[in-house]
């Protein structure tokens, strides 16, 4: 048993928390959460800009991003499948696929919907007999999925909002047999606004976005029967984005997001209840106040990204960004690259990660995106 929540709690920290350790031991205290796959990028645009996209323009993946984009989305409908292989630095089975979809209601009104499927691969399971020797109790599947739908409306010309609704649930070795060990279920919801309107700047017409998703407000989870319990990585991110033409075929965009978690952040002396008496809510509100370091740890809980991308007739993209994250909160901390092609019907993308510190087990990480849009294909069935 004891084999076994050590192998369950290196998982969460290996989705949840990437680089190397800061120096000062007594420093490094990032935030940890249940369910950290929630906060992993599932496609390789928003991959390729530094995991970017509050702000940026609508495509399919903005239901992860900010669904509040989907108002402004041109397409009729679209369908795109993202994988990810996570931490191939250390494992070669562990990875997320997310499917999403979204459909247009009328000029003001789209749903969309996605279903996010992070697999842990096999973990081996092993305890200590008498006289130190280890037996195998087999392997287990660990996993988490979450299922999602969302409502985006515009409420003027240049602003929308919507919401998400979120159910959640992870295995991480209930059906190994091991007592004491259950799935982990939750349901959460989102809050997102997002507002663009375009600007003359010389004697282009530019494009401006702004925008902010609060993502997995919901209940706290527990892998032992409701003896301990973790926040949801509830997260707050806010964006910003400029898309300006170069000419009548090429264009480039520059984006910017900052994200905090919304949970409280651990005491300098940890305790197994620490969390007990805070509720979800509560939590949201005491994280922007509660870092044993006072304001300055408050700061080194924000993360930054920047990124941009050009394009060539809206029909081949080149990408870049860069994000970090304090050394004491986590130290990932990399550059990241990416491309992209569309046709008509169908677009293809794929994002590659560069860490910029030692032992990061993100380094190398790659992504896929496949798209395909409803319109473009129904212009095909015409030819």
């Amino acid at each position: 048993m004891k084999q076994l929540k050590t192998a369950i709690i290196l998982a969460l920290l290996f989705t949840g928390v990437a680089g190397t350790q800061a120096q000062d031991d007594n420093l490094f205290n990032p935030i940890q959460t249940g369910i950290p796959s929630l906060t992993i990028a599932p496609d390789a645009r928003g991959g390729a800009l530094g995991d970017i996209g509050a702000a940026t323009e609508a495509d399919a993946y903005s239901q992860f991003w900010n669904p509040a984009k989907y108002a402004f989305i041109n397409s009729k409908a679209g369908v795109s499948f993202g994988f990810t292989p996570w931490l191939r630095y250390l494992v070669d089975d562990i990875n997320l696929s997310y499917l999403v979809g979204y459909y247009r209601l009328n000029d003001n009104w789209t749903m969309g919907a996605s279903l996010h499927y992070f697999s842990l691969g096999d973990i081996i399971l092993t305890q200590l007999g008498v006289g130190d020797e280890i037996i195998n109790l087999g392997t287990t599947k660990p996993y988490e999925m979450a299922l999602d739908v969302s409502i985006a409306g515009k409420l003027s010309e240049n602003f929308s909002m919507a919401t998400a609704f979120r159910g959640i649930y992870s295995d991480m070795g209930s059906g190994s047999g091991m007592d004491g060990v259950y799935p982990a279920k939750a349901i959460a919801a989102d809050i997102a606004g997002y507002y663009q309107n375009y600007f003359v700047a010389g004697q282009n017409e530019c494009l401006l976005g702004l925008g902010f998703h609060i993502s997995n407000i919901g209940n706290k989870v527990s892998y032992d029967g409701d003896n301990h319990f973790s926040f949801l990585p509830t997260n707050l991110r806010l964006g910003a984005s400029v898309l300006f033409p170069l000419d009548d075929y090429n264009s480039m965009s520059i984006s910017a997001d900052v994200n905090k978690l919304l949970v409280p952040t651990p005491p300098d002396t940890v305790t197994e209840d620490w969390n007990s008496d805070i509720s979800p809510i509560a939590g949201i509100f005491q994280s922007f106040s509660d870092a044993p370091g006072g304001a300055k740890e408050e700061l080194r809980e924000i993360s930054y990204s920047i990124g941009a991308e050009y394009a060539y007739d809206n029909k081949f993209f080149i990408r870049g960004g860069y994000h970090y994250e304090n050394p004491y909160k986590g130290n990932r901390q990399y550059f990241s690259l990416g491309t992209g092609f569309r046709l008509t019907a169908f677009q293809l993308d794929v994002a590659y990660l560069i860490s910029t510190v030692p032992n990061n087990p993100l380094d190398q990480t790659l992504r896929f995106s496949l798209s395909f849009d409803m319109d473009g294909l129904k212009q095909l069935m015409r030819y």
